[in-house]
Order: C-alpha cells, then sequence, then structure tokens
C-alpha cells in the first residue's frame, strides 16, 4: 500500500469516527423475516439488524386458580398478558447505524402523539 492510499484510508478513518453513529428513521415492511424501509431509501433485512429486548415482545402467564367456599377451583387469567408487542408490520421505528454502517441497531418505536 503506497503512503497516498495509507493517508486517505487513516483521513476517512479520522472522519468515521468523529460521526459513530447515524440516527436514522425506518419503516417496518415485515416481521418474518424482519425487513426495515430506511427513510424511504433503501431496505434492510435482519442480518444487519440488531434488535433491542424493547422492541421484542414480552408477554406473562399469569394463570391461577382460586379456591371458592364450596372448594371448588377458578382459574383466572387463562389468557397470557402481554406486556410489550414487539415490532409490528407498519411501525415506524429509530435506527442507529453503527460505525461503519455495517450493522443497525433497532433502537425505539416512534408515535406521535
Amino acid at each position: 500500500m503506497g503512503l497516498a492510499n495509507k493517508i486517505r484510508q487513516l483521513g476517512a478513518g479520522a472522519v468515521d469516527a468523529s460521526s459513530p453513529v447515524s440516527v436514522l428513521f425506518g419503516k417496518v415492511m415485515n416481521t418474518a423475516p424482519l425487513e426495515i424501509l430506511v427513510d424511504q431509501r433503501f431496505t434492510i433485512d435482519q442480518d444487519f439488524l440488531v434488535v433491542t429486548q424493547q422492541m421484542t415482545r414480552y408477554e406473562l402467564d399469569l394463570k391461577h386458580r382460586h379456591k371458592t367456599r364450596e372448594e371448588d377451583t377458578q382459574e383466572a387469567l387463562i389468557d397470557k398478558v402481554v406486556i410489550r408487542e414487539g415490532l409490528q408490520s407498519g411501525d415506524s421505528v429509530l435506527l442507529l447505524r453503527m460505525q461503519g454502517g455495517q450493522k443497525y441497531i433497532v433502537w425505539d418505536k416512534v408515535v406521535s402523539g
């Protein structure tokens, strides 16, 4: 590698280091497999996405039984309780592009009031 190429490479590295993260907006186009349209320009598939725990479905099984006076039991909360829905088609999301641009973190959903 010549000296000029090395200087170019170091200069490009300095520019990348000065802005290690870019903030972008996207729209979930598909959830299985996950695909996100970024700024209405290009689509990213799940191989290039890092999904945070906050963006995944979370549900609790709270099913239990109650004793009545007659010693019978009744089930309560039969269905699982959904705490977080997770990503769904049509969701607007906030993305962080990692330095180098190879991976995008799905940071949060964007909601309008």
